[in-house]
């Protein structure tokens, strides 16, 4: 029987829909689904070290957001353009995939004017391809060094909040929609089960003896555009780009070894490691690109345990969270979570699988 869209739906109330993340980092909920048994626990975030011991592993994706949202204007008419910088294609000649919104306004050969808030033209660029129906190719023109042009994105850049989150991006939102561990620069979004952990928390489970391993993978627009299809087998996702150093692969592979833990940070650490499989069932070193769409039924190899957010109904990263916890158990986690008014989506509460 094949795997279905629809049976990946339910229904959230808007208000359990987070707009701004809990006061700490680490007092968040969790909710701690034991998969063995199907217990559900209620527990506080920072109460997650309980569930470790000596020796297992937490590893998390290091990739850093940039501030990829910029308001801008068409040449001529002046209207008013959201460009929302998706990947960099070419640093010398400054060439970026973009999406444009309202997209019906922007053709090839237009002229794209970004001001900052006195109104001084920074930066400029022309639209040089469509790509996809939202999508364009832009090329900015600039006539400084690469820092400096780096340095005028950051200033007109707005953080990439999800559309969801119905207001505008606050000064505290540059640092609060990024992980303490945040250390590579390349997402387009955040990756939000790591936004719960806090330096003491890190520090925490480090003098616990809890060995944390990094890894990269820039977090795309693939990871969260629509499923379009209803027969999951069908999927293609947008491929993303990640990393994973031999220094993860040596600590995942001696927890693997002596049957501890092996926790995944999020959806986007569970892609990256169940890409770099080595024959054996080890994770292996790699650098490399993945657009591996994981949905029930899937046989997990490296991770037996996984931190996660609350997620959007029939979303990529809900399937695979299904995938890993089974789907029913999940399904009924989720109903619980309504119940207890859980937090939802980027900035809502965690989920510890076990």
């Amino acid at each position: 029987m094949r795997t279905k869209l629809s049976q990946f739906s339910y229904d959230l109330p808007e208000e359990l829909i987070a707009q701004f993340p809990a006061r700490e980092r680490d007092e968040s909920r969790l909710m701690v689904v034991h998969r063995d048994t199907g217990k559900i626990e209620h527990k506080i975030f920072k109460e997650i070290l309980g569930y470790f011991d000596e020796g297992d592993v937490m590893i998390y994706n290091n990739t850093k957001v940039f501030p990829a949202r910029l308001y801008g204007c068409k040449e001529k008419t002046g209207a008013n353009i959201e460009v929302f910088l998706l990947r960099e294609l070419n640093a010398q000649a400054r060439l970026w995939d973009v999406l444009v919104d309202p997209a019906r306004k922007i053709r090839v050969g237009n002229k794209l004017y970004f001001n900052d808030e006195e109104g001084n033209e920074v930066l400029s660029a022309e639209v040089v391809d469509n790509t996809t129906s939202r999508g364009r190719t832009i090329r900015f023109t600039f006539d400084g060094t690469n820092e400096e042009f780096q340095s005028n994105l950051y200033k007109l850049g707005n953080t990439p909040l999800p559309r969801y989150i119905n207001r505008p991006a606050d000064p505290t939102d540059r640092e609060r929609y990024q992980t303490v561990f945040a250390r590579e620069i390349g997402a387009v979004a955040a990756p939000t089960a790591g936004l719960h952990f806090s330096n003491e928390l890190l520090k925490r489970f480090d003098l616990k003896g809890v060995d944390l391993a990094e890894l990269t993978l820039h977090v795309g627009l693939g990871t969260f555009r629509n499923i379009e299809v209803e027969d999951l087998s069908k999927h293609k996702m947008d491929a993303e780009y990640f990393r994973i150093d031999r220094d993860a692969v040596s600590k995942v592979n001696a927890s693997k070894a002596r049957n501890g833990k092996v926790c995944a940070v999020g959806t986007t650490t569970m892609r990256a490691i169940e890409s770099s499989v080595s024959a054996e069932g080890n994770l292996k070193t790699v650098e490399g690109w993945t657009n591996k769409f994981i949905f029930p039924p899937y046989d997990f190899q490296i991770a037996n345990a996984m931190v996660t957010n609350f997620h959007i109904p029939k979303s990529s990263v809900l399937i695979m969270v299904c995938a890993f916890g089974g789907y029913e158990l999940i399904m009924e986690a989720y109903q619980e979570a309504i119940k207890e008014k859980y937090r939802f989506y980027s900035y809502g509460d965690a989920m510890l699988i076990l």
